[in-house]
């Protein structure tokens, strides 16, 4: 199972956007404050729609306090930014590890990325745009993950799929 950090999220349709891939993928959700909103916003809800109960949320008042319960996650991690030095695609995924993304307006911490700089990764994008939206990143991100630890526990056909295809 991945753990999905949010460092200092501020708009909560993101925060909800991801709940809900959170949901879909069984990925665990932490979020590290400050926040930029309560958890309990209705625009963090409604993103998320009916899928709140199939998320695992645990709420961070900083990173110390993330990495003191889960000393493990600096172990482990990726920290996607615009300004690492490789794509996603040379990530090692493996299962359990943390997938780490930073605050709207700023992304994470840079003393955070300079201690992890060899587990920085980006998402490759033209020049002339700044970054892709963070749901859109985690997105990203999360299904590389998974495609390479070959999607486990997750359903693998739909409707459309013969019956004899498994």
């Amino acid at each position: 199972m991945l753990n999905i950090v949010l460092v200092e999220p501020e708009i909560p349709p993101n925060c909800g956007n991801v709940a809900r891939t959170c949901a879909a993928t069984g990925a665990r959700l932490h979020l590290v404050g400050p926040l930029g909103f309560d958890v309990s916003d209705k625009a963090v809800k409604r993103a998320g729609l009916d899928y709140w109960h199939l998320v695992e949320v645990t709420v961070y008042d900083g990173l110390d306090e993330l990495f003191a319960r889960h000393p493990e996650a600096a172990e482990d991690c990726w920290l996607a930014t615009t300004k690492a030095p490789q794509d996603y695609t040379k990530a090692a995924f493996r299962d359990e590890c943390w997938l780490f993304f930073g605050k709207e307006t700023a992304g994470l911490p840079e003393a955070f990325r300079l201690a992890h700089y060899d587990r920085c990764i980006r998402l490759p994008i033209r020049a002339e745009a700044r970054s892709l939206n963070l749901s859109n990143s985690v997105a990203v991100v999360v299904f590389e993950a998974l495609r390479q630890l070959d999607f486990p526990h997750l359903k693998r056909t739909g409707e459309m799929a013969p019956d004899e295809i498994v």
